[in-house]
Formats: structure tokens, C-alpha cells, sequence
């Protein structure tokens, strides 16, 4: 019997078939396949925050579906296969391990880490990337892209001394986004400042080592959570939200809270 590998990359070549394939599989390209890649890691990501471990290989088989679609559409245009993928994030691991592969040694967690920047930044220069912030993908969730951007500038030295500082840099944007709250206030000095906002948001949880995306998205999940609470509690009254006053609304929005509270 054949590796479970080989069926998929056996049922990935049934479906790319020119003669007898899924017609919108043989219409996808890299560019059309990398919505759905992004769409498959964040549902990875939810899955693992939502600790529905048991659902997780389904998440994880999508996932890797991506990586051998693209092989595949690779290995039609004559590029590479998926033995090449593999190959290469094999030479990746083992390069930036030398203290398993090879005879360096490494103490602890923070050398392994510092040793793992170096490997990558030489691995930048090899690819003329020489400047601190070459390599850094436009295509991350800006959050994301924020504090990866933040920790290249932070490790040589542009960095804010304490947290104290963070905190008196986002009291200053945010004044600075009321004064542009004028009467007639200009839509794109708004976005600039709130940019700014934002992107010392991300500074801060940086400081704090939070992921600024996984507490976003927590807090969203808190929202629904609350909101569906409002909405489970007004229709049992014969309501809805939209034939409430804000105040009723705001009531079952702290009753939510207080429950949350009691919860073990």
C-alpha cells in the first residue's frame, strides 16, 4: 500500500487530469489558489485557539491540500513537484539546526533563537535582501506584519526603552487623531492617524508578548459571544435588538459580563 502521501498527490493529479479532471480545479492558478491558502491557515489557527484538537487534522489536511495544489500546478509548468517542496524545507531545517545537525552547540532557548536569526539573515544577504526590513511578507495580516517589522527594527536598537514609553506614544496619537476630528475632517489624515494607532497597538502587545492578532480575534469572539447573549435574552422576551433602546441592550450586555465572571 502507498503512503497516504502518494494517494493525495495521486487524487491531486486525478483532479488537474486536462481529459477527465474537476473542471474548477484544472481553472485555478497560483494567484486564485492563494485566497483559499490564507482561508485554510486562519481556520488551522481557530481551530487550535477554539481547542477543538479533535478537528484539527481535517483543518491540517486542507492545509496541506494547499501545498500539494501548488506543487502540482508546478509540476505541470515544469518548475518543481512536490518532492522538491519538501526537499527544500528539509535543507532549510537542518541549515538553521546546526546544533542538532552539526557539531554547534547551543545552551538554551534564546541562543537557539538568536542563532535562528542570524541563519535567516544570512539567508537574506544571500538573496541581495541586505536592508532590516527585506523579507518581511506585504501579504501578512497587518497586525501581524506590524510587530514582525517592530522586532527587526528593535534588534538593532530602534526600539522604545520601557513600556512606559508605549504607553505615552499611543496618548499622543490618539490626540493627535482628535485633533483631526475637526468639522470637516480630512478622510485620509483620519486613516494616517489611525494607522498610527494601530500600529502602536501592536507595539504594545509586543512589549507584553501577546500576539496582537490572536487578542483580536479573541476579543472579537468575546463580542459575539456577548452580543448573541443580548440577542438570546431580548428574543425571549418577545424582542430583538433593533426594537431595543440602547440602554435595554447595554443592561444584558453587562448581565453577560457579570456571567462570564462566574464561570469556572
Amino acid at each position: 500500500m502507498s503512503a497516504p502521501i502518494d494517494r493525495l498527490l495521486h487524487i491531486m493529479s486525478r483532479l488537474r487530469d486536462p481529459d477527465h479532471g474537476c473542471p474548477w480545479d484544472l481553472e485555478q492558478d497560483f494567484t486564485t489558489i492563494a485566497a483559499h491558502t490564507l482561508e485554510e491557515a486562519f481556520e488551522v489557527v481557530e481551530t487550535i485557539e477554539a481547542k477543538e484538537l479533535a478537528a484539527l487534522p481535517d483543518e491540517l489536511g486542507d492545509l496541506l491540500f494547499q501545498i500539494v495544489f501548488y506543487a502540482q500546478m508546478a509540476a505541470e509548468k515544469g518548475l518543481f513537484d512536490f518532492s522538491v517542496v519538501v526537499g527544500s524545507i528539509c535543507d532549510k531545517m537542518e541549515r538553521r539546526h546546526p546544533h542538532i545537525f552539526a557539531d554547534r552547540v547551543i545552551g538554551d532557548a534564546a541562543s537557539q533563537t538568536r542563532a535562528w536569526e542570524e541563519h535567516k539573515a544570512s539567508e537574506r544577504a544571500s538573496k541581495q535582501q541586505t536592508g532590516v526590513l527585506d523579507g518581511v511578507s506585504v501579504a501578512l495580516p497587518a497586525l501581524t506584519r506590524a510587530v514582525k517589522l517592530q522586532k527587526r527594527v528593535a534588534r538593532v536598537g530602534f526600539d522604545w526603552p520601557d513600556i512606559e514609553a508605549v504607553f505615552d506614544k499611543l496618548t499622543e496619537e490618539i490626540n493627535e487623531l482628535r485633533a483631526e476630528m475637526v468639522e470637516q475632517p480630512d478622510a485620509e489624515r483620519l486613516q494616517d492617524e489611525m494607522g498610527d494607532i494601530l500600529f502602536v497597538c501592536a507595539n504594545l502587545a509586543r512589549k507584553l508578548d501577546i500576539d496582537p492578532e490572536s487578542a483580536l480575534r479573541h476579543g472579537n469572539r468575546k463580542f459575539e459571544r456577548r452580543f448573541r447573549h443580548i440577542e438570546a435574552e431580548l428574543a425571549a422576551r418577545g424582542s430583538s435588538p433593533a426594537g431595543s433602546s440602547l440602554n435595554e441592550m447595554e443592561e444584558l450586555w453587562q448581565d453577560a459580563k457579570r456571567r462570564e465572571t462566574k464561570l469556572p
